[in-house]
């Protein structure tokens, strides 16, 4: 990556036109062949850039960047106060906490958030149509459960499918379903207890250990 701090002002062409005065900036070239024009406000949104893929032609005192589509970024600059290069090499991406697989493990060890008495059969049970997260026994029969961060609606229809082939087993029916996640849309509720489906909200800190529910007001 390549960072540029200069006094410069920059043109736009393309769909609409767009002029930046001129001001000191930072100027930033990516491996990747992105041009981003960034201010030392505004958060992490550039003022202006350029996707790839696009050309840099550089002049004395004049960026040039085009694409494809015939847009044009003219950056001119008058003084650059600093200019540097750095690898950063492969980025493993962002890894995020608490996502669905967490959950998932999360709840198969705290079945009792989703009911009592309830014993697991096994995580990942598979169908024709792919695997439910978690199958578990009650004493009146099966219960199929899917985890999602947000449960929306296409979570209910997902679930739906997958207790209707669950039910077609003599094996483990009657199967009903449970959708648990850390937020509940309305809409997917309201869903969800048309079809006879339970929705439940989890904790994913509270599944962690890392909060006290005694502690709560309500």
């Amino acid at each position: 990556m390549r960072m540029v701090i200069a006094t410069c002002e920059v043109d736009y062409a393309g769909r609409l036109s767009a002029h930046l005065p001129k001001a000191t900036r930072l100027l930033m070239v990516k491996a990747d062949g992105s041009v981003l024009v960034h201010s030392d406000g505004g958060s992490y949104k550039p003022l202006n850039w350029m996707s790839p893929p696009c050309t840099l032609i550089e002049r004395d005192g004049e960026w040039t960047v085009k694409n494809k589509a015939g847009e044009t970024l003219v950056i001119r600059i008058e003084e650059i106060l600093s200019d540097s290069t750095h690898h950063l090499g492969v980025d493993p991406g962002l890894m995020k906490d608490g996502v669905e697989a967490h959950l998932q493990a999360l709840l198969a060890d705290h079945l009792d958030v989703i009911g009592a008495g309830l014993r697991l059969v096994r995580r990942e049970y598979p169908t024709p149509i792919g695997p439910v997260d978690i199958l578990a026994r009650e004493d009146v029969g099966t219960v199929a459960i899917e985890v999602k961060r947000v449960v929306e609606i296409s979570a209910v229809e997902q679930l739906t499918r997958y207790l209707d082939l669950l039910n077609r087993s003599s094996k483990i029916a009657p199967v009903r379903g449970v959708l648990a996640g850390n937020v509940v849309k309305p809409q997917a509720k309201t869903l969800a207890e048309d079809r006879g489906i339970t929705c439940v909200t989890t904790d994913y800190d509270e599944l962690r250990g890392l909060t006290d529910p005694t502690a709560r007001l309500f």
